[in-house]
């Protein structure tokens, strides 16, 4: 019996990650990114070509925003191929230079009914904080529906609105007591350097309304009251920060789509255990399968490409990636 070249198998694998992608992340959101995803995922010359950059650079995320970047948004998928194959060196470099860091201050939605319920006043501390903006969800404004929350700290006469679908979540009255706030990133994102932000408008996907816009409007919040945001590793630096944080107050470290960037599922455990023995409020909002010792008494099936939120290990919610819903799951 003949063996699969080695080749042969990382295509394949590749390619199931890509159709994945389509039908758990793209469809329904982005039917431009999910037709690109299919079509590469059968692809051979596409393929090959993502085989020859390392596995964590092989992701549809950082293919789609390089090339948005460097080409703009393709129209279609002959269009995008065509501006691939004349790209090529280029895409590849700019992938490898680069990570889907993307800083999404629609999830503040989906944080929000959880935050409002802890005993304040807060000092927030992210982890993967990129460029800072949802160490703001006290600037911005939010609808759940109808239901207004407007912001406790204005910086702008305009903030940005953050529609969310709630579903049984205790919705709050009034915005965040904030008084302290701090990140931590292995590469923060300096919102005053053009290319920056350039990638971080890259990393928006089309067909998705008013999200860039949006982007945008946080964006100039940050500029205007800036976070302050530490370079340094989650594993070794988070301790020192945390020494940073005001008495009297309730410190909340959070973090959302940030660990699936640790090695291996040890490294993801032992940061779990670390920070529960740190005395703080931990808030995690992540993929279920990145810390499955979260999950355990929900029933399955898990909703399709959602995050499970949880504060000290407890399963509170699932929630949207890009903050649009919010499914509460713990006693009310």
């Amino acid at each position: 019996m003949s063996q699969s070249s080695p080749v042969e198998n990382s295509n394949d694998r590749i390619a199931s990650v890509y159709l994945a992608f389509a039908e758990r992340e793209a469809h329904g959101r982005s039917a431009l990114y999910e037709e690109l995803a299919r079509r590469v995922a059968r692809d051979a010359v596409v393929l090959s070509f993502l085989a020859t950059l390392p596995r964590p650079k092989q992701q549809p995320n950082l293919l789609f925003s390089a090339m948005k970047y460097l080409c703009g948004v393709p129209t279609d998928w002959d269009h995008f191929a065509r501006l691939l194959r004349d790209h090529k060196k280029e895409v590849a470099a700019l992938m490898m230079a680069r990570s889907t860091q993307t800083n999404e201050p629609a999830r503040c939605a989906t944080l929000l009914p959880l935050l409002a319920r802890i005993p304040g006043p807060l000092a927030l501390l992210e982890i993967g904080a990129a460029a800072g903006l949802c160490l703001l969800p006290d600037k911005y404004a939010y609808d759940y529906e109808g239901r207004r929350v407007l912001p406790s700290s204005l910086v702008s006469a305009n903030p940005p609105v953050f529609c969310c679908r709630a579903n049984r979540a205790p919705l709050p009255v009034r915005g965040l007591d904030v008084i302290w706030r701090a990140g931590l990133d292995l590469r923060p994102i300096d919102i005053g350097d053009h290319e920056e932000v350039g990638w971080l408008e890259a990393l928006v996907w089309p067909d998705e309304g008013d999200r860039l816009e949006l982007l945008r409007a946080a964006l100039e919040i940050a500029r205007r009251d800036p976070p302050k945001i530490f370079e340094g590793d989650l594993r070794t630096e988070l301790p020192a920060l945390i020494r940073q944080a005001p008495q009297d107050v309730t410190l909340v470290v959070f973090h959302t789509a940030v660990l699936g960037y640790l090695p291996s599922a040890a490294d993801r455990s032992a940061f779990a255990q670390a920070v529960k023995n740190l005395g703080v409020v931990w808030v995690s909002n992540e993929p279920p399968a990145l810390l499955p010792q979260l999950t355990l008494g929900i029933e399955r099936p898990w909703p399709l490409g959602q995050f499970l939120l949880s504060m000290n290990g407890k399963p509170i919610a699932w929630t949207d990636p890009h903050g649009t819903s919010v499914d509460w799951i713990a006693d009310s």
